[in-house]
C-alpha cells in the first residue's frame, strides 16, 4: 500500500471504532479529588511542525495549518498537587469530542501524581494528524507550565484514541514515555489478520533514530478486555509487533467480563504500574 494511503486508513479504522463504541459520560458533579479547568496553549512546539510530521510518520499528506490557540483542552490538575514537585503527565486522545475519563480514573491519575491534559473537539472526526500535533502541543505545554518528571511523561487514549496513541508512543518517543492504549492500537510493520488470511499493511513508518529511543526507553501498555472487538487484533500487535520487533517494555491486559468500552480503574492502574516502572519487561497476558 502506498505510504500516502496509510493515515486514510487509520482513520477508517478508527471512526468504525467509533460508531460501535463511545466512552462513558462524564459525570455532572464536580470530583471530589480534582480542579477541572478548560486551557489553551498558544505555542507550536517544532516537533509539530508539517515538515516535523510528515518526517516522523512518513506521510505525504499535508499536515496543513494547526493554531493551538484555537483548540481547547481539559485539564484536571489534583487537589494535592504542589508546585515545587514534579509530577507526571497523562496526555489523553479521546475518540469523542470530550476529553474527560471516569471520575475513578481521576482519582487513580491524583494518587500516582499525574497531571491530565486531552484536547477538545479533537475525537475520531477530526483529522488524524490534528489529533497528533494537539498531543505533541499538549506534552510540550505542560513541560512550560508545570514543573514536569521528564520520566513521566505518557500518552493515552481509548478505541480510536488508543490507536493514536500507539502511533505517539512511537513516532514522538522523545516526548513521551510510555504509551496505554486501551482497546485500539497500530503498529508500522504488515501484521496477519487473526484468522492469518491477509496482511494488515503498517500505520505509520516512523524516523529510525526516533524508532530506537522507543524500544530502548519507552513503555508500552496495551489493555483489551474479554470481549472486545478488537481483542484478537490487540494481541497479535502486542505478539508479532511489539515483541517481535525487539520492544523489551510492553504488556498485553485483559479486562475480563466486558466489552469496547473504557475498563475500571483497577486495570488503568495495572498499566500505569507498569509504565512506572523503571525496567519493565515483556509480560506475559495479565488478566
Amino acid at each position: 500500500m502506498p505510504v500516502q494511503r496509510l493515515l486514510l486508513l487509520l482513520g477508517a479504522l478508527a471512526f468504525g471504532d467509533m460508531l460501535q463504541a463511545a466512552p462513558p459520560p462524564a459525570s455532572a458533579a464536580a470530583s471530589p479529588v480534582l480542579g477541572a479547568s478548560v486551557t489553551q496553549f498558544s505555542r507550536l512546539p517544532v516537533q509539530a511542525g508539517p515538515a516535523e510530521v510528515k518526517a516522523r510518520l512518513h506521510c505525504i499528506e499535508d499536515p496543513g495549518t494547526l493554531e493551538p490557540g484555537k483548540d481547547s483542552f481539559q485539564l484536571l490538575v489534583p487537589k494535592n498537587y504542589r508546585s515545587d514537585e514534579h509530577w507526571g503527565v497523562f496526555v489523553w486522545i479521546s475518540p469523542s469530542d470530550s476529553a474527560r475519563v471516569p471520575q475513578e480514573w481521576e482519582e487513580v491519575l491524583a494518587k500516582r501524581r499525574l497531571l491530565f491534559v486531552g484536547a477538545l473537539k479533537a475525537g475520531n472526526s477530526r483529522n488524524i494528524l490534528d489529533r497528533i500535533r494537539l498531543a505533541v502541543c499538549a506534552s510540550a505545554g505542560m513541560r512550560e507550565r508545570f514543573q514536569v518528571d521528564e520520566r513521566r511523561v505518557y500518552v493515552s487514549g481509548f478505541s480510536g484514541g488508543g490507536r493514536v496513541a500507539s502511533m505517539l508512543g512511537v513516532a514522538y518517543a522523545d516526548m513521551f514515555t510510555g504509551a496505554a492504549c486501551f482497546m485500539g492500537v497500530n503498529f508500522y510493520t504488515d501484521l496477519p489478520s487473526a484468522d492469518a488470511k491477509k496482511l494488515y499493511p503498517p500505520q505509520f513508518i516512523p524516523d529510525d533514530e526516533v524508532l530506537e529511543i522507543a524500544k530502548r526507553r519507552s513503555r508500552f501498555a496495551l489493555i483489551s478486555s474479554e470481549k472486545d472487538f478488537n481483542k484478537a487484533d490487540t494481541r497479535i500487535v502486542w505478539e508479532q509487533g511489539f515483541k517481535k520487533e525487539g520492544f523489551p517494555s510492553a504488556a498485553y491486559l485483559e479486562a475480563p467480563g466486558i466489552g469496547h468500552s473504557l475498563p475500571s480503574a483497577e486495570w488503568l492502574e495495572r498499566a500505569l504500574q507498569f509504565l512506572d516502572n523503571p525496567r519493565p519487561s515483556v509480560q506475559a497476558s495479565l488478566r
